[in-house]
């Protein structure tokens, strides 16, 4: 196959690295993706079927039963309860692609399976859309500057209730001294230490402090920017607060300007929690969570999976049409200051090569629990879907795949 130069020197100044590869234009339009085999795009077919059978034999070990499994992860911690949909999972399941070609499949890949917090990352695009078309000018502004208080959606409240007489039954996500200074970049690097209830969820509910005489009286230290922590709580934030951007569903937006642009199918999902529902412009709508901690986030397929692999993979390009701009994907991949392993959520990245020591350090994967991941290895041409698989195997499990490449 003859391989085109996908890429232009200029258009990697944002990378950390300068590849020395040429990559397919090859874009799989909906409802067909061209099928090739291992040989054909360069890799040893024996040594292919090593890292598949190697995937299968390591699934993870919790609960096919999501509930139960969630249940057994956050379901002790306050506030802990599921408040959102879930469903059992499949196997162990994968897609690979080369070069935009589909080389192997194993496992059920259109079975539509909770992601978890995978999720996190079609919420940063979400956001990043937003970016590109001037809803939001720069990552860098304060979020309260585009919000306004929220009122929710509760059947049956009445506001002349004497009990609740003199306190605002209006979300006002930004309004304390410490949370007005909170950027969207904050809260898409998990940065904002944002401090508050959503959904009713207490931000220091999400893995809680071990010593709980800190839960209600954790001293506020924590500049926005200066300490990393991984909080569902806040993540829901970001979506609320996009949500306010947009003044319409995030899972509309993301379907029709990202989902049906790439050709995804029209299966997937994204959900909230059966309490996350606002009024906007005189609708009701739900805010959508960032994952599945309580249940909900997006349900997706294997196959759409790899083809937001694709596009990130391609820097946000699909076919002649950017979709997610160079400045948005440059920011992304940019390491976290406190946390070098982490861009955007769920923008996972290989600095010094700490995440995968077996990958090459400029790929990129979006990861949830499960473990689901979508590895986005533009150095190789390669995008991988694995999903259930367990989590301290994927390291030799991309080892023994990436070993099949022939360069």
């Amino acid at each position: 196959m003859k391989l085109f130069s996908a890429f232009l020197s200029l258009s990697f100044v944002f990378l950390a690295f300068t590849p020395a590869y040429a990559q397919s234009n090859y874009t799989p339009p909906a409802g067909n993706w061209e099928r090739r085999t291992p040989e054909q795009e360069k890799i040893d077919p024996v040594k292919l079927k090593e890292a598949i059978d190697f995937a299968m034999a390591s699934e993870s070990g919790a609960p096919r039963n999501q509930e139960l499994m969630q249940t057994q992860s956050f379901g002790q911690a306050p506030f802990g309860e599921i408040v959102g949909p879930l469903k059992d999972r499949g196997p162990v399941t994968g897609v690979i692609i080369r070069n935009g070609y589909i080389v192997a499949e194993f496992g059920e890949p259109t079975r539509v399976d909770i992601t978890h917090s995978v999720t996190k990352s079609f919420l940063s695009a979400a956001v990043g859309l937003a970016f590109d078309r001037k809803l939001i000018r720069s990552l860098q502004d304060k979020a309260i500057d585009y919000n306004a208080p929220t009122e929710p959606y509760v059947p049956g409240r009445r506001y002349d209730d004497a009990e609740n007489f003199g306190t605002s039954r209006m979300i006002d996500l930004f309004s304390t001294v410490h949370n007005r200074k909170i950027t969207w970049e904050h809260l898409l690097r998990q940065t904002s230490d944002w401090e508050g209830t959503l959904w009713g969820k207490p931000d220091w509910a999400d893995r809680p402090d071990r010593d709980s005489s800190k839960w209600l009286n954790r001293p506020r230290t924590n500049e926005p920017g200066t300490a990393y922590e991984y909080n569902d709580v806040r993540v829901n934030v970001l979506a609320l607060a996009a949500l306010n951007v947009w003044r319409r569903p995030l899972p509309q937006v993301v379907k029709e300007q990202l989902m049906d642009e790439i050709g995804a199918s029209n299966t997937w999902r994204w959900y909230g929690y059966e309490n996350s529902y606002v009024v906007i412009d005189g609708q009701i709508v739900q805010s959508v969570s960032g994952g599945g901690h309580w249940g909900g986030g997006l349900f997706i397929n294997a196959y759409d999976m790899a083809r937001f692999g694709l596009l990130t993979t391609r820097n946000g390009k699909w076919g002649a049409k950017q979709l997610l701009s160079q400045e948005f994907i440059r920011q992304a991949r940019t390491p976290t200051g406190p946390q070098p392993t982490y861009g955007f959520m769920n923008w996972y990245l290989n600095t010094d090569k700490k995440l995968y020591s077996n990958a090459p350090a400029g790929i990129v994967v979006h990861t949830g629990n499960g473990t689901n991941i979508i590895y986005c290895d533009p150095e190789n041409d390669l995008v991988v879907v694995v999903r259930w698989i367990e989590n301290g195997k994927i390291n030799e499990f991309l080892g023994k795949l990436l070993a099949s490449l022939q360069k």
